[in-house]
């Protein structure tokens, strides 16, 4: 049997030409692997036969939402994650789950060698790779784009000398990348950080001023940090992105336009959507504001910035991120309870918050009576906390009383 590759299929120009290119290159027979990650688009059975009509010997379609939901999205959600306090890792989850699925077909099929369609300038090259290195670090890796210096021009080219089916007339001015979690869209014009993002760059949210005169108040319920109901109608964690997806997104809750640092060394304007993603954080953050010991807060919010740096850069499935995935487990024994928002304007705004692990103590908080605080125990509390600056300011002004011992 001649020698297989486990391709990462995604349908388009790219990685359908790949398919007859590494064969006439290598001689070897082609798997095709599309992940369903609920990017919507193409039917996914058009995709699967795509890639059959380019060669492929095999054409796979995985339906993987639950499993993106459950496994990826849900810890970023208990994580807070915002690479750069701002982007919810929209790609960057995503990889890992499609590099699992790559390794386990190419066990599989037999194949010794993994490609995929990424380019040597963006995050994704390297997310795959050292993800599948992590998996198997026996498996070949190519990368037909980035090692043969790949244009559109000569992936249209190939598909015309070699009569591929694959329609090439209509051609987007970004580059877009997008599952259920969001959409990330660069290139084109956008490069140019002048220039204001335009109505058709947008596709999961609306206009936020569209609905203005019509806010949505909703309440999500969270189980150690899941999401498990909404208006209190029970739902599953892909069910939970997908309806404040489209609520959100009437409000124009998540859009990002943000100037980023890309693993490699450049930076780059991304414009991102996730209303659902960024409305989920926003609830779950809240909740844990109720629900989290003080230090325990601190530090986790340590522990937030590393997880997402960690996943941004590709580093899925290494023993940093697994122990601090087990940290993060345990934060959230206690993250059970209701938020309730209000979707308006291209925000969601928490209104409100209930949790029978609440450690918010009304008699303790009040001001009015009934107050339980001594305040007589502040006083001294406020000198003891204050006394190291005390002792040091003494000494830098020169204030005479303060002698070595």
């Amino acid at each position: 049997m001649a020698d297989r590759v486990v391709l990462a299929y995604s349908g388009g120009l790219d990685t359908s030409v790949a398919i007859s290119w590494i064969g006439k290159e290598t001689g070897a027979e082609v798997v095709a692997v599309a992940i369903d990650l609920g990017q919507g688009g193409e039917d996914m059975n058009v995709v699967r036969q795509r890639a059959l009509d380019c060669g492929a010997v095999e054409s796979i379609v995985i339906d993987a939402r639950d499993e993106f939901a459950d496994e990826y999205c849900l810890p970023t959600v208990q994580a807070n994650a915002l690479y750069m306090d701002r982007y919810p890792l929209v790609s960057a989850i995503s990889r890992p789950l499609i590099v699992k699925h790559l390794v386990e077909a190419a066990e599989y099929h037999g194949a010794n060698t993994v490609a995929h369609g990424c380019t040597g300038k963006g995050n994704d090259q390297v997310r795959f790779e050292v993800g599948i290195g992590a998996l198997a670090p026996d498996l070949k890796v190519i990368a037909p784009v980035r090692d043969y210096a790949w244009t559109r021009e000569k992936a249209i080219a190939f598909a015309e000398e070699n009569n591929l089916p694959i329609n090439v007339t209509k051609k987007s001015p970004f580059s877009i990348d997008q599952n259920v979690w969001g959409r990330a869209v660069e290139t084109g014009f956008l490069e140019d950080l002048w220039n204001e993002p335009t109505k058709d760059v947008y596709d999961y949210t609306d206009d936020p001023t569209l609905n203005w005169q019509a806010p949505d108040e909703l309440i999500i319920t969270f189980e150690k940090g899941k999401p498990v109901a909404i208006d209190g109608k029970h739902v599953t964690v892909l069910e939970a992105i997908q309806q404040l997806n489209r609520r959100a997104g009437r409000h124009g809750v998540g859009r990002i336009d943000m100037v980023e640092d890309r693993l490699v060394g450049i930076k780059s304007r991304e414009v991102y959507e996730a209303p659902g993603a960024m409305t989920l954080i926003t609830a779950h953050r809240e909740l844990e504001n109720v629900t989290i010991e003080r230090e325990l807060a601190r530090f986790k919010r340590v522990v937030e910035q590393r997880w997402g740096e960690l996943v941004y850069d590709g580093l899925w499935f290494s023993p940093l991120k697994y122990a601090l995935d087990a940290f993060l487990a345990e934060t959230q024994q206690h993250v059970t309870g209701d938020i309730r928002l209000t979707l308006h304007g291209g925000n969601a705004v928490v209104t409100g918050r209930r949790s029978e692990h609440s450690l918010y103590d009304f008699n303790l908080a009040t001001y009015d009576e009934g107050d339980t605080f001594d305040q007589s125990l502040a006083r001294g509390f406020v000198q003891i906390h204050g006394l190291s600056s005390k002792v040091a300011a003494k000494r830098d002004q020169g204030i005479s009383g303060v002698t070595g011992s």
